[in-house]
């Protein structure tokens, strides 16, 4: 890395009030004017229409009149490559420059603690090869009794999130691939958190085209290499895409209460023993429980779709 802060990789398309939420969030932590930002808009999608087009371009404009960073790098595709091979590409291309990359969507709005505790956390862990992927979000869970700011689960996530080019390079596009690894191992079970969440059947829908998502793929390459992912007890972002206003997440509730800051410490390395039980107990006492099996199901796939 160029500084002490690692380089932000901002992705952007249709949203011009989400990504004006995001990048005034995002400059309110004292990091930003110490930090780069990297801003991908993606193209316009050959189907769109006119009022479609005047959100790609409202959005381009407010990105360009950004100027609260320590320096700003905008870059505009001039045809539509999709959210799954934008981010591919880019975290692939700033992450080579500089080792090390901090990834947000415009829909992620961050809190003011949110670039320092990515930063301590990718300098912590950075020697450390069993640690893969650094996470800012989780589930309004029941975790008051943990005396940790932060805990482990196999595997990577997506909403605003960090890591090495050491753990990028185990990235693997090849969702057959990661079936086949999975499978070959038995490792289904373990892969979708002991029946809690189906992981499984995203990759498997993302290999029959059902989805695109970069985001399972991504977590399964980590998974079959025995990688963890760092998160937070309590969030540090919250997702503001649960509206219908993105293609992959649809319209759902979802509590979201995040912090301002959290101050993290170097802890084990090693799977969570809390997290099933009190995701378990969560999902008793939540809305979705009370819905069919198959209504859930596609609730979690919007829910973890977001690519």
């Amino acid at each position: 890395m160029n500084n002490s802060f690692a380089h932000i990789v901002l992705f952007a398309y249709n949203r011009p009030i989400h990504v004006k939420k995001v990048l005034d969030a995002l400059s309110q932590n004292l990091e930003a004017k110490n930090s780069v930002l990297h801003i991908f808009c993606d193209g316009i999608r050959k189907d769109a229409n006119y009022e479609f087009q005047q959100k790609i371009i409202q959005t381009r404009n407010i990105v360009k009149l950004e100027n609260r960073f320590l320096d700003i790098i905008i870059k505009e595709h001039n045809y539509n490559k999709g959210l799954a091979n934008s981010i591919i590409d880019g975290v692939t291309e700033i992450i080579n420059k500089y080792g090390a990359v901090i990834v947000i969507e415009d829909d992620i709005v961050p809190s003011k603690g949110f670039l320092k505790y990515m930063n301590e956390a990718l300098n912590l862990y950075k020697t450390e090869p069993q640690v893969g992927c650094i996470h800012a979000w989780n589930y309004g869970l029941n975790a008051s009794y943990n005396k940790e700011t932060t805990f482990f689960l196999k595997g990577a996530d997506c909403w605003g999130w960090a890591t090495w080019k050491r753990a990028w390079d185990e990235f693997n596009p090849d969702g057959k691939y990661l079936l086949k690894m999975i499978e070959k191992n038995n490792l289904g079970y373990e892969f979708d958190r002991k029946n809690t969440i189906p992981f499984l059947e995203m990759l498997k829908n993302q290999i029959e085209g059902k989805n695109d998502s970069w985001a399972i793929r991504w977590h399964a390459s980590l998974f079959i290499k025995n990688m963890f992912c760092l998160y937070p007890i309590k969030p540090l972002v919250k997702n503001i895409g649960l509206d219908n206003s993105g293609f992959h997440c649809g319209d759902m509730q979802l509590i979201q209460n995040p912090v301002k800051y959290i101050d993290i410490k170097k802890i084990p390395i090693e799977e969570s023993n809390w997290f099933i039980p009190a995701y378990s107990d969560f999902i008793k006492k939540s809305t979705v429980q009370k819905k069919s099996k198959w209504q859930r199901l596609k609730t979690y796939l919007k829910l973890l779709s977001h690519q």
